[in-house]
């Protein structure tokens, strides 16, 4: 089962970091191969935690790809952990940890686990996936710089 696990450090806050990868209607704007994602239901799930389920359709050349998510945005812990619930995949596990590390900067964790349920897509787009999430860390951090400045 292809997997991907990076720590990254960023200058910016834990707090500001948790918030841009929370906000994940602006994914499109950013993010390598999302092309389109919707909410399609918030609920608070109390003490500071909330958990949402989101349609994210990715694309690469000809091949488009939706699939949904819920995903638990726990603010006391610093995690947002991505549960896949439909779509293309067999299994798709995801994990953000944010934990602050001195002045106005932070250690980012992303990991993620997944597998395609048809080879064949899993040919087609397993390499793609792979090279995407290696970006994902420095696409968050970029457009961190781009909502809350540079130091």
């Amino acid at each position: 089962m292809p997997s991907f696990k990076t720590t990254r450090r960023v200058a910016h806050t834990a707090a500001n970091m948790f918030d841009l990868v929370a906000d994940a209607e602006n994914y499109p704007k950013f993010l390598p191969l999302c092309e389109a994602l919707r909410i399609r239901g918030r609920q608070a799930a109390g003490e500071g935690r909330e958990i949402l389920v989101a349609d994210m359709t990715v694309g690469y050349k000809a091949v488009r790809e939706t699939f949904t998510s819920r995903v638990l945005l726990d603010r006391p812990a610093m995690t947002i952990r991505v549960a896949y619930l439909d779509g293309p995949f067999q299994h798709l596990d995801n994990v953000w940890t944010f934990a602050d590390a001195g002045d106005r900067a932070c250690d980012v964790g992303f990991s993620i686990d997944y597998e395609f349920r048809n080879r064949i897509l899993g040919a087609l787009m397993g390499a793609m996936f792979d090279k995407a999430f290696r970006k994902f860390s420095e696409a968050f951090e970029k457009r961190a710089d781009t909502v809350y400045g540079t130091r």
